[in-house]
């Protein structure tokens, strides 16, 4: 008999309605939303081995919400609010962790997530309107909706000092901490880096190593958190009336409801100013920020004078006046960044086992075998810890070789920064959906309730899609310039553009710094998604599959903004 050489057939890609990328609040929301509500058959991509997202990565000592735990949740399901207690007023990511995998649990969500997975290239197919996705194992699946639930702080940056590959000791990234813990009991440990994350983990390691010695770039107006065990009475009285507590937090700008600032700084006594400031410190969180007085982001004198008495209640907690005055920030204004908290930060710097490093008086040369390098000496270390921050924002979506319609990338899209249609949606990438995307109130806004507000848009979107006949949805070009211009016009109107932060944008060669976020407040975007899907999507393009109906017909519907 002869033999045939018949070729292996070739396993076809599977295909689904929807692809997930992220299994954290943003990713489980998702899926619960658009599997159990919509009945789609959707697969969930996630780079861990576990659920949690970026509480799954964070582990670092100290790690820790700086929403109260009660507003740091899901809204979606009445027993679910009910049925979870929290323990600590500011719950830590061990806590947050607990909670999200219960979440995973209790709805069922992880049969249809894929862990140790990472999306690598998401290429957009015209003719077959799907989204053709890779995966680093080399896998592959299609979608008809490609939704990115990947976090905004999610990609964290990895420095790369001259001399790191020297180094004898043990170096660890924040943003990727091991799950067995570290022991810093009896080293010396180097920390480079001080925002929230560096002065969360700053603290806790200055209560074990032998020496901890601290590099700073730029001083924060970190102010006291007030972390506390939860308060019955208080848990009580808001599950009891969880669904207006609920409603009036999304009504509000940030997402949480107990905040009622005065309208300005400058049109109250010099005491009336300062019993307010002292109120909001004593009360810890976001009361400087948020509860105090509402032109503080908005008129640079009224910022003075909270900037001002920041500074005076930092310089109160450290001993040494030379030393407050390296820690005291002086050349940007309050709240320009995104305002850290503390938990006996500044007190550390006090212990005799504590050393400070300012690196813009003697920058870091190396990392050497023994420790770090600056052009003043080297400072000995076992460990070192970088708390360098994140890829904000933008990192989490670009890392996915996302490729649209005519092999346009994401990438040289926003090769100038991003733009998108209400942070939701980009123009020439059908049916990509970003979830608290950039120009979204996004990390100024309650992010489980912004993660629902956006989840439950594109879930109506999509189902919107399939009553109507539609196959695709993506934002117009005139409607997402709008967009953007809008942003900047608002941002534009604040202080915020004058500090380089990380929710900035641009500011190299001389072009103009952009904030990445929609600072209109969480209430103003509210009522503005409700008013685009009252206008049947208005700002969106709406197309149907061509065939033989529609022959003469271009499928199309324009909705205009």
């Amino acid at each position: 008999m002869a033999h045939l050489d018949i070729p292996a057939k070739q396993p076809s890609r599977p295909d689904v309605d929807a692809v997930v990328v992220g299994a954290g609040f943003a990713g489980l929301y998702t899926l619960h939303k658009l599997r159990d509500q919509l009945g789609l058959h959707v697969r969930v991509f996630e780079a861990g081995h576990g659920v949690g997202g970026t509480w799954f990565w964070n582990r670092y000592p100290g790690a820790r919400c700086d929403v109260e735990s009660l507003h740091y949740s899901y809204s979606f399901s009445a027993d679910l609010q009910e049925e979870w207690n929290w323990s600590e007023k500011y719950a830590g990511q061990p806590e947050i962790l607990a909670y999200l995998n219960h979440v995973a649990d209790r709805f069922d969500l992880r049969s249809d997530i894929t862990f140790e997975t990472r999306v690598t290239s998401a290429v957009w197919k015209d003719d077959e309107r799907r989204w053709e996705i890779g995966c680093d194992d080399g896998s592959t699946v299609t979608a008809k909706y490609l939704i990115c639930g990947s976090g905004n702080l999610s990609v964290p940056k990895e420095p790369r000092f001259e001399g790191m590959e020297n180094f004898d000791g043990e170096i660890y990234l924040t943003g990727k901490w091991p799950h067995d813990g570290v022991n810093f009991d009896g080293k010396n440990v180097a920390v480079i880096g001080t925002g929230s994350s560096g002065i969360q983990v700053i603290t806790e390691i200055a209560k074990e190593a032998a020496h901890l010695t601290v590099f700073q770039r730029t001083p924060n107006y970190a102010t006291p958190l007030r972390n506390a065990p939860s308060d019955p009475e208080r848990t009580a009285t808001i599950k009891a009336n969880y669904s207006q507590v609920r409603a009036n937090a999304r009504n509000t700008r940030g997402g949480v409801p107990d905040y009622n600032p005065l309208p300005s700084a400058l049109a109250v006594t010099p005491e009336e100013r300062r019993r307010v400031f002292d109120e909001c410190w004593t009360a810890g969180g976001f009361q400087l920020y948020v509860g105090s007085f509402q032109d503080i982001l908005i008129d640079k004198t009224a910022n003075d004078t909270i900037s001002e008495y920041i500074r005076e209640r930092i310089s109160e907690q450290i001993d040494d006046p030379v030393l407050a005055e390296k820690l005291i920030p002086t050349d940007y204004p309050y709240g320009t960044k995104r305002p850290p908290f503390e938990s006996g930060y500044y007190e550390i710097f006090n212990q005799p086992n504590v050393t400070l490093v300012d690196v813009r008086e003697t920058p870091i040369v190396s990392v050497t075998s023994g420790g770090v390098l600056t052009t003043d000496s080297e400072h000995k270390a076992d460990i070192l810890v970088l708390a360098t921050g994140f890829d904000a924002i933008t990192g989490p979506v670009l890392d996915m070789g996302i490729v649209g319609r005519d092999g346009v990338t994401l990438n040289d899209k926003w090769a100038h920064g991003p733009r998108t249609y209400l942070g939701l949606s980009v123009h020439g990438f059908p049916n990509l959906f970003l979830v608290t995307g950039p120009q979204s109130p996004s990390v100024l806004y309650n992010m489980p309730l912004a993660i629902e507000d956006h989840v439950d848009f594109i879930a109506d979107a999509i189902e919107y899609c399939r009553q109507n006949g539609w196959e695709t949805i993506e934002a117009q070009l005139p409607a997402e310039d709008a967009w953007v211009a809008h942003t900047v016009e608002l941002s534009d109107a604040t202080l915020l553009p004058e500090t380089d932060a990380w929710w900035m944008t641009g500011g190299a060669n001389g072009t103009p710094r952009v904030c990445m976020l929609y600072i209109g407040g969480a209430a103003a975007y509210r009522e503005i998604c409700a008013k685009v899907v009252a206008d049947g999507y208005d700002g969106f393009d709406l197309s149907a599959q061509r065939s033989a109906s529609l022959a003469g017909s271009s499928g199309h519907r324009h909705q205009r903004i």
